[in-house]
């Protein structure tokens, strides 16, 4: 009876750790898979080339309502050659698209130029709204180099609405909508740009 108490409880055992170990290397290889898709992502606003450290885990997390018109935390990926600040990565959300929020990333040098801007997700109207995708339209390349100064202020809005960036046929929410985040990305960048470098970085394991 002993032995087969024994037997059990060492089976037992044994599936736990297997279980374990599984778990283990599931959730490894599901994180590595989370970080390719992160940096492929990253990589679209600013090539890998540009930077040296460990962009997908040099990230800060802000609130500020007042500039994203979100009370979500925004994420802001650090890039850095050396010592030497380079750009950074904001994940960004336009609340007011025609269907709801547009999740942006945009890049920003440490001069204040967009290094590029791509659109994460969204739920615009098919055939209408979605030439903010790069797949579909290069409308959203207008933004590269493009600063504070790149246009004047009044610039940064659709033609529609006297600005530079072009709307599109029947529809004028959403390239507004995506024109406006970006714009309030840049502003941001301008009043807290030393902040967002002069945090520590994060120790490296």
């Amino acid at each position: 009876m002993w032995r087969s108490a024994a037997l059990l409880g060492l089976v037992a055992v044994l599936g736990t750790a297997l279980l374990a170990v599984v778990h283990t290397m599931t959730r490894d290889r599901i994180t590595a898979q989370e970080r390719r898709v992160v940096l492929k992502q990253l990589h679209q606003v600013l090539p890998d080339s540009a930077y040296d450290n460990a962009l997908h885990e040099d990230v800060l997390r802000i609130t500020d309502e007042a500039f994203f018109q979100t009370q979500e935390p925004v994420t802001v990926y650090r890039a850095r050659l050396g010592t030497e600040p380079v750009a950074v990565i904001m994940q960004v959300v336009a609340p007011d698209g025609y269907n709801g929020d547009i999740k942006l990333l945009v890049g920003v040098y440490a001069d204040g130029s967009i290094s590029g801007v791509r659109v994460v997700s969204h739920r615009e109207t098919p055939g209408l709204g979605d030439p903010i995708e790069h797949q579909r339209s290069d409308w959203i390349l207008d933004f590269n180099g493009r600063s504070l100064g790149n246009p004047e202020p009044a610039g940064w809005a659709v033609r529609r609405d006297g600005g530079v960036f072009d709307q599109f046929t029947g529809a004028t929410i959403t390239p507004r909508a995506v024109v406006e985040a970006v714009e309030r990305a840049l502003r941001y960048f301008e009043a807290r740009h030393e902040y967002l470098f002069s945090y520590p970085e994060p120790e490296q394991t």
